[in-house]
């Protein structure tokens, strides 16, 4: 029987950890001026929310007017941060797929991370992207999970995840779910 390995992309294959580097660059604003803002309101992003009122809302949260220019490079630099995996998640998504195991994602995110993922070479692999954004809810609801097994079909699902209330809804759905710790880590996990 083959397995599907569900891996979230921001955090385990994308890392965030330079965000404010990557969408922040050239805003003036300190990293936790510039987070507490760029979280403000994504959880409605995150489920299908549009992407001006998400913008405006963390440009107000900077205390800065809405500015259509600085909104679309904003989304721009928010989106490609997801066109590209590092080196070591690439070759472990690759190593799987080599393996014979069917490869599928399942993350938060706007749709245009979404879009971002769905061009990019890197999801040519996997089988299956889920995205709260496409179906209007998110985990660790339990309905997100439902309704990506639906969308897997039957067989075993390994989950990994960076966010502990997500794996534990994954794992109360039936799953197999680890919390992701790194690359070796689920490298070694994974080949057992």
């Amino acid at each position: 029987m083959t397995r599907t390995i569900v891996f979230d992309v921001g955090d385990v294959l994308v890392p965030t950890r330079s965000l404010h580097a990557v969408v922040g660059e050239g805003l003036g604003l300190a990293e936790a001026e510039f987070l507490s803002g760029f979280w403000t309101g994504r959880g409605a992003y995150d489920l299908g929310g549009a992407a001006s009122e998400y913008w405006t809302g963390v440009l107000g949260a900077w205390g800065r007017e809405a500015d259509p220019d600085l909104m679309a490079e904003l989304e721009r630099r928010d989106a490609a941060r997801w066109s590209v995996l590092p080196d070591e998640q690439a070759a472990l998504v690759a190593e799987r797929a080599a393996a014979g195991d069917r490869l599928a994602l399942l993350s938060n995110a706007p749709a245009p991370l979404a879009s971002a993922v769905r061009a990019a070479a890197w999801s040519d692999p996997f089988d299956v992207l889920v995205f709260s954004c496409d179906l209007g809810v998110g985990k660790p609801g339990p309905e997100l999970f439902a309704r990506a097994s639906a969308l897997l079909g039957p067989g075993e699902t390994v989950f990994l995840d960076d966010k502990a209330e997500n794996v534990e809804a994954a794992r109360a759905h039936g799953w197999d779910a680890h919390v992701w710790v790194g690359v070796e880590h689920a490298r070694e996990w994974l080949s057992r």
